[in-house]
């Protein structure tokens, strides 16, 4: 697989990288993944890396994200850093160069290429000959062969990354009781929508809204989240819709949870919402020693769903802007037009901003 290697410059790698990493330090060991994980404790918002950002306008590729790869050593370490991974030949890495600022080494190593969009992929970096995960990015994969590696996705990957199967159709489930996507209102929404769509967009947008739940991507979005900036709530995601499973299993053993009926849903959901603890409406099945907060992870749902289903398209939610456009089709006035005119404010394909990039 070929990779073009693209020259952002020294500013853009300063202004999304400095903020986050200037307190780090110098970088681990390779291989030392205790050193790795102390190292990681120091860096704001470590998520963010490798950098996953739009192509400039110059370079006229918006199928690619532009991916820069971020290594924090000291000013003046003449190491030989280098990325090897899935999105290029494996075995030709590609070398990072130092990050100038004024004519001095800040320190920092960095290499931006271009990746196309909605894909996942692995890498590791090589030092003096040595492999290891990316000290920063606190996304693993365990691969067949038992090798740990390093793994980012970019814009618009439509894939579970970190949910099972099982646990995304219970979500889908639960999450009907929280957005309004499924009553006869938002029915006549999605089919006006959808009607109103030429060919090409028909073909391009919709049914990507549809491969992993029939709303608007928000459940595949929460997986997202789960695999990058909230990796900290997958714990609680991974408990409760164990408990949420056996909840429901003994409600009715005769059904698979997801194929429960609705109104069962509705009837956990809102005891869910009532009970803060064992002796605070206990649910029968609940097992309030391993998770004893019902009412908080709807809270931590409620926030993700909602996140998800109305932020911007890139994070695999809003697919094809259609939670935008619920929106906007929903808050209008007759007199006025919408009241929430969003494609202003964003830019092509989907809106009309000439300047939002």
């Amino acid at each position: 697989m070929t990779v073009t290697v693209f020259e952002p410059g020294s500013e853009y790698v300063l202004n999304h990288c400095t903020k986050y990493l200037a307190r780090a330090g110098a970088p681990p060991p390779p291989n030392d993944e205790a050193a790795a994980e102390a190292f990681r404790a120091k860096i704001a918002e470590a998520w963010r890396f490798p950098i996953i950002g739009l192509m400039r306008v110059a370079d006229a590729h918006p199928e690619l994200n532009l991916v820069t790869f971020v290594y924090k050593t000291v000013a003046g370490d003449t190491g030989s850093i280098q990325v090897l991974g899935t999105f290029g030949e494996l075995y030709r890495p590609i070398p990072l160069q130092p990050v100038m600022f004024e004519g001095e080494d800040t320190g920092y190593r960095a290499v931006s290429v271009g990746i196309p969009k909605a894909q996942v992929h692995t890498y590791k970096y090589v030092l003096d000959g040595h492999y290891f995960v990316d000290p920063v990015n606190s996304q693993r994969v365990t691969l067949g062969n038992g090798r740990v590696w390093s793994r980012f996705f970019t814009d618009g990957y439509l894939q579970p990354l970190v949910l099972e199967p099982w646990e995304v159709r219970i979500l889908y489930r639960l999450i009907e009781q929280i957005l309004p996507f499924r009553g006869k209102e938002a029915e006549n929404f999605l089919k006006r929508y959808y009607f109103g769509l030429n060919r090409e967009q028909r073909k391009a947008d919709m049914p990507k809204a549809f491969r992993l739940d029939d709303s608007v991507g928000e459940v595949n979005a929460i997986d997202k989240l789960l695999a990058r900036e909230e990796a900290h709530r997958l714990t609680d995601y991974r408990l409760c819709l164990r408990q949420i499973d056996r909840v429901l299993r003994r409600q009715n053993p005769f059904l698979d949870p997801a194929d429960t009926p609705a109104e069962e849903f509705v009837e956990l959901y809102e005891k869910m919402a009532k009970s803060h603890g064992s002796g605070d409406n206990p649910i029968p099945g609940w097992d309030y020693g391993e998770y004893g907060n019902p009412a908080f992870f709807l809270y931590i749902l409620r926030r993700h769903a909602v996140t998800c289903a109305f932020s911007h398209p890139k994070y695999a939610g809003n697919v094809g802007a259609a939670g935008w456009a619920f929106l906007s089709e929903r808050y209008s006035d007759p007199a006025t037009g919408t009241l929430f005119d969003w494609r202003p404010a964003i830019e092509a394909p989907l809106g009309t901003s000439p300047y939002y990039r």
